[in-house]
């Protein structure tokens, strides 16, 4: 935890200056792929999932430290080739679980929020799910377990193996040559995210491509058939915490409507985007029928709300860079607490990007959730000892954020009063 906490502290800074450097890049030469609303609705669900990843709050059915002790039949000696092995492994896991979450209702809510941009660019490899609770399947990495691949060794390459999936989202790198032929490029992965029914739910492989040659899910990015991105059933939110639970809440709702009993217990495990026939008559969901003639997502604003977005994003990024620079001295159970509010933090900003009034009680809550700690322990979580007097300007910026955002929502109620008067 704490380990993983310290290395997020030099990941997340690497990341943003790379997901900025492209919206500058993409300016430059005339080809900006960076919406700033989604930028901002894809940093914050990266904030998520990191902070969840952190705290621990995941449950795996299997230990692969059970599976090693229990099944390993040889020790290979050479510490390289342990390291190959077990990212081999890793991959191939990976191809699986992200196969099965493509086709399987239930495990599609794990990885929507991955697909959930319209857009396509570095940002969103941050969308990463905070719905995945349980880890089902630590039994694909029996094979590592078997060769007696060290659990270190597999914590290790975890972590690496998701960061390296950073760089394919883009739409800045064209084809790549003969790398097109062994690793995921970005050619490849604009294929995976694209909702055009000749590239929907191809090319799942995470690092290596030949998973998906070998197992019939690979398709070639082709010059006529520019990708189209999202997913059919558009999320319509910036807020990732909503996005995380839209389709397990729709899954939730389908099954105690309809009438079947059996389809009260299948649809959890039909095909992706499967509903019972008497649902679907009475209760239609949205969907993008013709993906080259949809309106993309992007409620009216305020001209000032992407700028104070920014700013609620920035203090969010100090609070947890905080937060994991000292998760050990803070402990617990304060730390999930701290977890708490930077996920309601998140929550009241993307409500009011999504141009909610209600955002103002949630900025209120969590301003005032603040301001009763400060005052209740004299600090936060020991910062006036690394800072001294950084309580008196949380304080200050909980009052005024309070202020912004009810003058935020003030405006769009005014809106909401004057129908097609633009703010």
């Amino acid at each position: 935890m704490e380990t993983y906490g310290r290395i997020l502290l030099v990941a997340m800074p690497a990341f943003l200056i790379l997901v900025l450097f492209e919206k500058w890049y993409g300016w430059r030469k005339g080809k900006d792929t960076v919406d700033n609303m989604d930028m901002i609705s894809s940093l914050s669900s990266g904030i998520t999932n990191v902070t969840k990843d952190v705290l621990g709050l995941s449950i795996g059915i299997l230990s692969y430290g059970w599976l090693v002790q229990h099944l390993a039949l040889v020790e290979i000696k050479n510490h390289i080739l342990t390291y190959i092995i077990g990212f081999i492994v890793i991959d191939f896991q990976a191809y699986w679980v992200h196969r099965w979450s493509h086709h399987i209702n239930i495990f599609w809510n794990r990885h929507l929020i991955h697909h959930s941009s319209e857009e396509f660019n570095l940002a969103c490899a941050l969308r990463q799910s905070i719905s995945s609770i349980l880890n089902l399947f630590t039994f694909l990495l029996i094979p590592a377990a078997l060769l007696g691949v060290p659990t270190q060794v597999i914590a290790t390459i975890a972590p690496l193996h998701l960061f390296m999936q950073f760089w394919y989202h883009t739409r800045h790198i064209g084809k790549l040559g003969f790398l097109e032929k062994i690793i995921v490029t970005p050619s490849h992965h604009r294929v995976h995210h694209a909702i055009n029914p000749e590239y929907l739910d191809k090319n799942l492989a995470a690092i290596f491509i030949v998973w998906d040659k070998w197992f019939g899910t690979f398709q070639e990015e082709l010059d006529h058939v520019p990708p189209v991105y999202g997913i059919t059933r558009p999320a319509a939110t910036w807020n990732p915490i909503k996005i995380n639970f839209q389709h397990l809440w729709l899954l939730m709702q389908d099954a105690w409507r309809t009438r079947n009993w059996w389809d009260k217990l299948r649809i959890w495990f039909m095909p992706t985007g499967w509903r019972p026939a008497d649902v679907a008559d009475r209760y239609p969901v949205a969907k993008i029928d013709d993906v080259y003639h949809f309106e993309k997502y992007h409620p009216p604003h305020h001209r000032l709300l992407p700028a104070w977005s920014w700013v609620q994003l920035t203090m969010t990024l100090l609070l947890i860079s905080y937060f994991f620079g000292f998760i050990a001295r803070i402990g617990a159970p304060d730390m999930f607490v701290y977890g708490a509010f930077i996920f309601l933090s998140v929550y009241a900003n993307t409500e009011l990007m999504d141009r909610n009034a209600n955002a103002v009680y949630w900025e209120g809550l969590k301003n005032m959730a603040g301001i009763l700690w400060i005052v209740q322990t004299g600090d936060w979580f020991g910062l006036n000892e690394f800072l001294p007097g950084g309580t008196q300007i949380l304080m200050a910026y909980f009052v005024i954020a309070t202020i912004a955002v009810a003058w935020f929502c003030t405006a769009i109620q005014k809106e909401d009063s004057r129908p097609n008067i633009a703010l």
